[in-house]
């Protein structure tokens, strides 16, 4: 959790160029238009779910936090309204940020422990009902987050809470 935090902090703090800036929030447009919370589970699920391949996992996860971060970056230099939200408020301060960081924390801790059992040779029989039970784990985190995600997003539409309208 705190490699995740850390990199996606850093990651925020990359300079965006207006240009750059306005590409990402064309295609992030084009991405988020009407996408809903089953659109959010699955695109959260195809982010997370290759964090549970050995070592590659690990180095997505932190690739994952990084990008995040700089996107959050990237919408901050074109809405200057919230460069007083800090990075992380996104994460530690909504329910479903939280549930996105446990769910990517979990992926990518068994990710490291994978790799490290086949580095020491290990059988890997006994970590596959873990694994399991995590990544079922991580998909029921996911999926509630999708949807209180989604339930948020049109609740701020709703009632023109002054977040930039995507």
């Amino acid at each position: 959790m705190g490699l995740f935090t850390a990199t996606y902090q850093i990651g925020s703090m990359f300079p965006v160029s207006e240009e750059e800036a306005n590409t990402f929030m064309s295609e992030f447009k084009k991405l988020v238009i009407d996408i809903g919370a089953i659109g959010i589970f699955l695109h959260n699920s195809s982010v997370s779910l290759p964090m549970f391949i050995p070592g590659f996992g690990v180095a997505w996860g932190l690739f994952s936090a990084w990008s995040t971060g700089f996107a959050f970056s990237a919408i901050v230099s074109i809405t200057p309204e919230l460069t007083k939200i800090p990075p992380l408020a996104i994460l530690f301060l909504s329910p479903f940020g939280l549930m996105e960081l446990a769910a990517y924390s979990i992926a990518t801790s068994r990710s490291f422990m994978l790799i490290r059992a086949i580095s020491k040779k290990s059988s890997l029989i006994p970590f596959l009902k873990p694994t399991a039970i995590e990544i079922g784990m991580v998909i029921g985190l996911l999926l509630a987050g999708g949807y209180l995600e989604d339930y948020m997003i049109k609740l701020v539409h709703e009632k023109g809470i002054g977040l930039p309208s995507f």
